[in-house]
């Protein structure tokens, strides 16, 4: 079968892989389609980051690079190992791929994405998406509700980040919002945010075609922090400061103006993932009482995201900026979102 591997920084090769064996409680899948997430730029680019090396493979999985990439895919279900109950051959599933060991103290609580040991099907070995054919355990898939197609299914797993997010910051309906960045997570944010029943959501974005998609989107408000002073803004048209402010870029920046635009006993939850250490000047929490919490993935959240996009409360197919085959990913996948970053939010590939 044909498949995606990283081998090293700027090195990713369609290759030539037997086709994995099912085993018990295993289901294997003929991948549909499989989106190309910013954690898999940034291997590329910058990496190994999160794909193990040789000198420290993953503890679940025991594989070191050259791994195979995709972590965003959705795919029709082939083969079902021993014990497995809740799919049947036909089927078509979401993937959920937290690789986690299942035995440590957060597992053992349900709170698998911050297991001792996580990792990614995609990213930490065991196979991935960018591949024809993958096996994963019972527990990463979820049946696709009837009618909802495969490419659609696809998109789970990063509106389900946006989703996680919202629940983090306990957001309820009727509550204001401030998302900072308007990249793939902070747009799928702002869904998630509609989906909960904000009241009003404002966004702060410099890039242009970021701007447009992040109104495209459902935001109320876009603020150009190159030109807007943020915080002051969103204190004056929300009276006191927004309830929820989210932080989906990464810097510190952007970090102060998600503290400096929550209200008094608002919620900060940050769900970039940091590249640097940072500082934060701590009396900004202390003296309004604001609490800063954080993001990681998603727990539980799948059936509650599929049913938001079945019945319509998430409109997915917005986030689809291209389509491509296998062969073409790295030139019209990794290449152009390099070249053209800003101008896409889901590339989507075609095993």
């Amino acid at each position: 079968m044909k498949a995606v591997r990283f081998h090293a920084q700027g090195d990713l090769r369609v290759e030539d892989l037997d086709e994995p064996t099912v085993g018990p409680g295993e289901v294997k899948l003929k991948v549909e389609w499989c989106g190309l997430c910013g954690t898999d730029l940034h291997e590329y680019t910058a990496g190994p980051i999160f794909v193990p090396t040789r000198d420290a493979p993953h503890a679940v999985t025991g594989e070191s690079a050259p791994v195979v990439l995709g972590h965003e895919f959705s795919g029709r279900v082939v083969e079902c190992g021993e014990e497995v109950a809740r799919v049947s051959r036909g089927d078509n599933v979401a993937v959920e791929p937290l690789v986690r060991d299942n035995t440590c103290n957060a597992c053992q609580r349900g709170l698998y994405n911050v297991c001792d040991n996580v990792g990614f099907h995609g990213l930490s070995g065991g196979g991935g998406g960018l591949s024809e054919y993958t096996v994963v355990p019972e527990f990463m898939v979820h049946r696709l509700p009837d009618g909802m197609s495969t490419e659609i299914g696809a998109l789970i797993e990063p509106i389900a980040v946006g989703w996680h997010a919202v629940q983090q910051a306990n957001f309820r309906a009727g509550q204001t919002a401030l998302v900072v960045g308007a990249g793939p997570i902070g747009l799928v944010t702002v869904l998630a945010l509609e989906a909960a029943g904000a009241r009003w959501v404002a966004v702060s974005e410099m890039a242009d075609a970021r701007k447009k998609k992040a109104e495209q989107f459902g935001a109320d408000l876009v603020l150009d922090p190159q030109e807007d002073d943020v915080a002051a803004k969103v204190h004056e048209l929300t009276g006191g400061g927004v309830d929820a402010a989210f932080e989906c870029t990464g810097k510190k920046s952007t970090l102060e103006t998600a503290v400096h635009s929550a209200r008094r006993h608002g919620v900060v939850c940050n769900v970039a993932i940091w590249e640097q250490p940072t500082e934060l000047r701590m009396n900004d929490l202390v003296f309004t009482e604001v609490a800063l919490t954080s993001s990681l993935a998603y727990a539980h959240d799948f059936p509650a995201v599929l049913a938001a996009v079945q019945d319509g409360r998430i409109d997915a197919s917005q986030l689809i900026t291209a389509r491509i085959d296998l062969e073409d990913v790295v030139r019209g996948g990794f290449e152009e979102l390099v070249d053209n970053k800003d101008q896409h939010v889901k590339i989507l590939v075609r095993p």
